[in-house]
């Protein structure tokens, strides 16, 4: 059975609109105000969290309707929505947070698409799909970072 993976330019549009709560939260972040620093601060983890456990989902569908897709598509499903809820540890106990679990969930956003390119491996007509995640986790992962490091 063939997938198409032709994007609409509403789901592009809404794609890249998903860039702005990341970006609402490192400008909460950058302006230092004591009012909503904390709040940037938690915000930027909790939307990257969300997107990872979101991409998780993504290749759970990947893998229940592709026949051909690597045995290990579960495991990559399910891995998100773990490494997200152990980024929330650290505030759950009391240890630092958010900063490094902003770290770690940067991580995880920017090696999403290498997950992508392998779950996808020979399927061609995955490209725009391909590229459009691509672009949309660098800027989302990139957009962490910095919020980890502001």
């Amino acid at each position: 059975m063939q997938y198409s993976f032709r994007i609409s330019p509403l789901a592009r549009g809404l794609g890249w609109a998903g860039l702005l709560p990341q970006v609402a939260g490192v400008a909460m972040i950058a302006s230092h105000s004591p009012a909503v620093y904390f709040a940037g601060l938690s915000l930027t983890a909790c939307y990257a969290a969300l997107i990872l456990t979101f991409l998780g989902g993504v290749w759970w569908g990947l893998s229940l309707t592709r026949p051909n897709i690597s045995r290990m598509a579960p495991v990559a499903a399910v891995a998100p929505s773990l490494v997200a809820l152990g980024s929330f540890i650290p505030w759950m106990v009391g240890l630092p947070w958010p900063r490094p679990s902003l770290v770690l969930l940067a991580v995880g956003l920017l090696a999403s698409p290498l997950v992508d390119r392998v779950l996808l491996a020979g399927e061609p007509e995955a490209a725009p799909w391909l590229e459009l995640r691509q672009r949309l986790s660098i800027g989302l992962g990139l957009l962490t970072l910095a919020a980890a490091s502001l």
